[in-house]
């Protein structure tokens, strides 16, 4: 009984100095790569913020009483005299659909340990974002000025209806922009070759923000510019 009582201390004496030295030698459960599991839980708490922008709006929308602005209307742009209805956000959900494009080569070439072709393709997925905040502070400037409308109301219906596009626009322009400094900022690294012992994994986490950002858009665009 004693040597029993024995073996089994020293086995679980054992077992403790196992999981002490897979802890301190840093063991992954899975085999996921810190930056990506971290970049994941990051997106994870960004899609709650947005899902809470998102149904707060909806909430507003369907419970105020006066008539809310026309988007074919209020987000028309004038071509040849002729106002065309959503033609810039058209615009700009194409330019951002293309930039995913971009993005998802630059991993793939990423992967192939291609530097030129994937800073290339970075740093023109960066244009693309670059372009699309261009175009919404076009936007912005035309709803301020042509249209009177600011955060606490408006001249065309429900009040709401500003602070609504300018918190949710507003937000995801300022992820926009952060991504665009951040990809610039990786191309830049990529095209001097700062990951060619460590590998090119960081370029797929930035492809995971982007990607991120691009389908925050269509949500936005759907329920925001469609109904």
């Amino acid at each position: 009984m004693a040597q029993e009582a024995v073996s089994a201390g020293n086995a679980q004496q054992a077992g403790w100095e196992t999981i002490v030295t897979d802890w301190s030698s840093d063991k992954q459960t899975f085999r996921v790569p810190w930056g990506k599991a971290m970049m994941w839980i990051f997106l994870l708490s960004d899609t709650f913020i947005f899902t809470c922008f998102l149904t707060g709006y909806m909430n507003v929308r369907m419970s105020t009483t006066i008539p809310w602005p026309d988007p074919s209307e209020v987000f028309g742009l004038e071509v040849g005299g002729v106002s065309v209805p959503l033609l810039l956000i058209g615009i700009m959900t194409f330019d951002l659909i293309t930039s995913s494009g971009t993005m998802a080569l630059a991993v793939n070439f990423g992967y192939r340990r291609d530097r030129g072709r994937t800073a290339a393709l970075m740093f023109l997925t960066a244009g693309f974002g670059a372009l699309f905040v261009g175009m919404q502070a076009f936007e912005w400037t035309e709803l301020i000025l042509k249209w009177g409308i600011r955060p606490w109301g408006n001249d065309l219906g429900a009040s709401q209806f500003g602070a609504c596009f300018f918190m949710i626009t507003g937000f995801h322009g300022l992820h926009v922009s952060a991504g665009v400094a951040y990809l610039t900022i990786v191309a830049m690294k990529v095209l001097r070759g700062d990951y060619e012992k460590r590998g090119y994994e960081i370029v797929e986490i930035a492809g995971l923000y982007w990607h991120f950002v691009d389908l925050v858009w269509v949500f936005i665009f759907a329920f925001f510019y469609l109904w």
